[in-house]
């Protein structure tokens, strides 16, 4: 397993990250939670060193999990908060109490004194400017709670947000079908140092390359309500444009998909959401050992191939 720095942060973690919002079993289907330790632990072996996930994810479960799986283990656990879960609805909240009493009830569930990062889980452009959220952090910081903080980043507006802030790492959608808001950001993301962690790297599993046009989610599965039937179509339309890119070595979309966002060197790590270990490990071997993730030829296509489909890079 590679490894890059994590911006100006001083950490140096594996270049996949083992995303967890799929293993809480809530968003993409059951998981059973001894599954989900299974796949914590080949993540381990394998050499993950950067583990992401959120207190939103099983209401706080999956920090627990890894907590448990992770104990006394060297790696670098990203975790995310700002959804107050206590209300119906849930709703966002960035006031100070509530970020500093977030980071606490992480800490005792991930078992540890302090947060390696932590991330604002897709606050407002206002919220991050008012500074109240990033002021507690700046200070929880100082009290040695939070080892580096950041903002996971819905829209570029939030991102650039982030960044004016002073956040040391930004996670944010990158992927073959949504690259723009990056190349956009790139300038501010190298004068700035932030680390990025490219989250939706396979598009909520669309980049796998394996649906068909018609194809239908369960009710509980968040996909359903994420697109309609015409934009699904669509878009499995558009994925033979970049059909191209799987060759010689390349040989998954799949696998063209997490090469593409480690190809980007703003990129720290692609952050991947298996359900199983048998996903975590075809992920893992069609990623390839790098450092020539895609050809400069492949590279060098995809603009005007991405273009003749209405996808703007």
């Amino acid at each position: 397993m590679r490894k890059r720095p994590l911006g100006k942060t001083g950490l140096v973690v594996s270049e996949l990250a083992l995303g967890t919002w799929a293993l809480a079993g809530e968003s993409y289907g059951a998981v059973d939670p001894k599954d989900a330790e299974t796949v914590v632990a080949r993540a381990l072996d394998i050499g993950f060193t950067l583990f992401d996930t959120s207190d939103a994810y099983g209401a706080g479960k999956m920090e627990a999990l890894l907590g448990k799986a992770l104990r006394g283990k060297e790696v670098t656990v990203v975790t995310k908060g700002g959804t107050d879960r206590t209300m119906a609805p849930p709703r966002k909240r960035f006031d100070a109490e509530y970020i500093r009493a977030s980071v606490g009830r992480s800490c005792k569930r991930l078992g540890r004194e302090r947060l390696d990062v932590y991330l604002l889980h897709n606050p407002s452009p206002d919220a991050l400017l008012s500074g109240e959220a990033t002021g507690a952090l700046e200070a929880m910081k100082k009290e040695g709670l939070v080892g580096h903080w950041g903002v996971s980043a819905g829209d570029p507006d939030v991102a650039r947000a982030a960044i004016q802030q002073g956040a040391e790492v930004l996670e944010l959608a990158y992927n073959l079908f949504q690259a723009i808001d990056l190349h956009r950001l790139a300038g501010e993301i190298m004068v700035a140092g932030t680390g990025v962690l490219a989250c939706s790297t396979l598009a909520y599993g669309l980049l796998a390359g394996m649906w068909t046009g018609d194809r239908e989610f369960p009710e509980a599965d968040h996909r359903a309500q994420r697109w309609t039937k015409l934009e699904l179509a669509r878009r499995v339309e558009q994925l033979e444009a970049v059909r191209y890119l799987v060759r010689s070595d390349v040989l998954t979309m799949r696998g063209a998909a997490v090469r593409f966002a480690l190809a980007n060197h703003l990129v720290t790590a692609a952050v991947l959401g298996p359900k199983s270990v048998a996903q975590l490990e075809q992920l893992v071997r069609e990623t390839g050992s790098g450092p020539t993730y895609l050809s400069d030829e492949a590279l060098a296509a995809l603009p005007r191939a991405l273009s003749r489909v209405g996808i703007p890079t």
